[in-house]
């Protein structure tokens, strides 16, 4: 049989030009274009489940940090699985799409069945190691975490208001899974700080997508679904109150006078000046329009850190 023709090999995986046949490094090229697709660039994200037992000055000791490496681990392989079945599930969409048709699973570098594949082989397997290697709250919280983000790949992207509630979870899922793993008491100052201040980031960048998509020439909404459904007064709306009350949980916690000072300086109530500072800079982003990912993500982690201290 004769080798197939650079035509055929382009008419199979467009946009591929040159793609290497089987019999030429196809094993490596398959492998490189499953990593592209698992976003690579969004894993610092994951670092967020670091921030319960960092934050509450917990003592790890070899086997708890340990624990908490496998919790990022599995954190990633999770949202890697999500990133898969979900280009795999909108390879036609993606295809006709001017920059998605470039990933490597619209391009044809990653067949349909091998992502559907690989990523339904993570999203069952994370949790089932987690279930073994740390508890079944862990198992637990990363199936949910799955289940969750393809629910609002195939539907919940497309419901107003709902899709911004998956999105910001999404965060506070991660900050959780930390404290989870080695069943550290997550108060409730963490669980309204945190999730606010997800919130917060997240209409933000929502913010910054749209006026940066209502100055350009293409179609609102073009880059993210329900993005053209929403105004800009109603997502300034969103992060100013978002932003208040992440602000208001935690100046409430710092100033409970529970806890034992540490020194002769009242730490808890000055830690409240360099969270709100964070907030107020963030702002100065998300009010000009340029609230974008990398300093979402950067915010996002010194934001939970600060809001999981207890």
């Amino acid at each position: 049989m004769t080798e197939p023709s650079a035509a055929l090999i382009e008419k199979a995986a467009p946009g591929v030009a040159g793609f290497s046949t089987p019999g030429s490094g196809y094993g490596w090229a398959l492998a490189g274009g499953l990593l592209r697709t698992a976003r690579p660039r969004q894993w610092v994200k994951n670092g967020l489940v670091l921030a319960a037992p960092f934050a509450a000055a917990r003592l790890l000791t070899m086997a708890e940090a340990a624990r908490l490496a496998v919790v990022l681990v599995l954190f990633t392989c999770c949202a890697a699985a999500v990133y898969l079945i979900n280009d795999a599930r909108d390879v036609e969409a993606d295809r006709a799409h001017p920059v998605k048709r470039h990933r490597p699973v619209a391009a044809g570098q990653v067949p349909v069945s091998t992502a559907y594949a690989v990523g339904g082989t993570l999203a069952v397997l994370a949790p089932a190691v987690a279930a073994l290697a740390c508890n079944t709250d862990t198992a637990l919280l990363l199936a949910g975490y799955v289940l969750m983000q393809l629910a609002y790949c195939v539907w919940l992207k497309h419901v107003l208001v709902v899709d911004l509630v998956i999105v910001t979870t999404g965060f506070l899922m991660r900050a959780m899974a930390g404290g989870v793993a080695l069943d550290i008491d997550l108060s409730r100052w963490f669980l309204v700080t945190s999730g606010f201040g997800a919130l917060f980031m997240v209409a933000a960048k929502r913010y910054s997508e749209l006026m940066l998509m209502s100055g350009q020439d293409g179609e609102v909404g073009a880059s993210r679904a329900l993005l053209g459904s929403y105004t800009t007064g109603y997502l300034r709306f969103v992060w100013q109150l978002a932003a208040g009350v992440a602000v208001l949980a935690y100046c409430l916690w710092a100033m409970e006078t529970g806890a034992a000072p540490r020194g002769w300086l009242p730490w808890r109530q000055l830690s409240m000046i360099p969270f709100i500072l964070s907030v107020l800079r963030y702002a100065v982003f998300a009010d000009a329009g340029s609230a974008g990912a990398s300093a979402s993500r950067s915010a996002s982690t010194w934001l939970l850190v600060r809001s999981s201290k207890r």
